[in-house]
C-alpha cells in the first residue's frame, strides 16, 4: 500500500527506538529483565506496527495498525514516567524522549485522520 520507509512518522519512530536503547543501557542491572525489556519491546513495536500497517491491503487495516502503534507509544510514555518516578534517570534526561513520543503520536493521529474512509 505505502512505502513505510518514506513515512516521516516511521522515521521518527525509528529514531525513538535508537534513543530508547541508549537509555536502557543506563538503567540498573537488577532491572535488566524487567522494565528495560518491556521498554525496548514497546518502542520497537511502534515503527513495526506502522510498517506492517503500510504493507496491508486496505486503509482500514493500515488505520488499525497505526492505532496499535499509538497504543505502544502511550505504553512507552508510561514506562518512561516510571523510570523517572523510580529514580533511575533524571526527568530532564527523559523529557526529550517524551517529547519525541508525543510528536510521533500527533503525527500518527494526523495520518490516521488522512485515511478516513
Amino acid at each position: 500500500m505505502n512505502k513505510y520507509e518514506n513515512l516521516i512518522v516511521w522515521k521518527k519512530a525509528m529514531d525513538l527506538v535508537e534513543e530508547v536503547y541508549k537509555l536502557v543501557k543506563v538503567l540498573p542491572d537488577d532491572e535488566k529483565f524487567g522494565l528495560p525489556s518491556q521498554i525496548k519491546r514497546c518502542s520497537v513495536s511502534i515503527p513495526s506496527n506502522i510498517a506492517e500497517g503500510a504493507g496491508r491491503n486496505s486503509k482500514k487495516e493500515f488505520k488499525n495498525f497505526l492505532s496499535y502503534a499509538n497504543g505502544s507509544t502511550t505504553e512507552l510514555d508510561t514506562q518512561l514516567l516510571l523510570v523517572i518516578r523510580l529514580g533511575f534517570v533524571e526527568k530532564e534526561n527523559i523529557e526529550p524522549l517524551l517529547r519525541l513520543a508525543t510528536e510521533i503520536k500527533n503525527m500518527n493521529f494526523a495520518l490516521q485522520k488522512s485515511l478516513q474512509l
